[in-house]
């Protein structure tokens, strides 16, 4: 019985004091290096376009990736339209790069 105690004990104290597996908020994301007001829409998309405005409107390139992170489509627009009629329904992932800083977000295909 006493064995059983010493164990839990030992075991308890190991746990407490091991912090390596635990999620820690110290981490601060700075958010100031996304594109200023980027807006996406339709999201979802039903009819093969999608506009993507910003600020400055300037030359973006977009990058759609599916969910297992391959590229499937890489292209350069100055205007806002972009044409994704070839993409099947899914869910992708956007990122869009605009004077040197980069955002990303959910696409969805239906």
């Amino acid at each position: 019985m006493k064995k059983q105690y010493l164990i839990i004990i030992v075991f308890l104290l190991f746990l407490t004091s091991f912090n390596g597996f635990s999620q820690n908020n110290s981490v601060l994301i700075n958010d100031t290096s996304d594109i200023e007001n980027l807006s996406i829409y339709p999201n979802p998309v039903s009819q093969g376009k999608v506009y993507i405005n910003t600020v400055n409107n300037s030359q973006k390139k977009i990058e759609i990736y599916n969910v297992l992170g391959k590229v499937i489509l890489t292209v350069s627009i100055s205007q806002n339209e972009l044409n994704i009629s070839k993409l099947k329904a899914g869910i992708y992932i956007i990122k869009i790069t605009e004077n040197n800083i980069t955002a990303t977000r959910k696409l969805i295909v239906k």
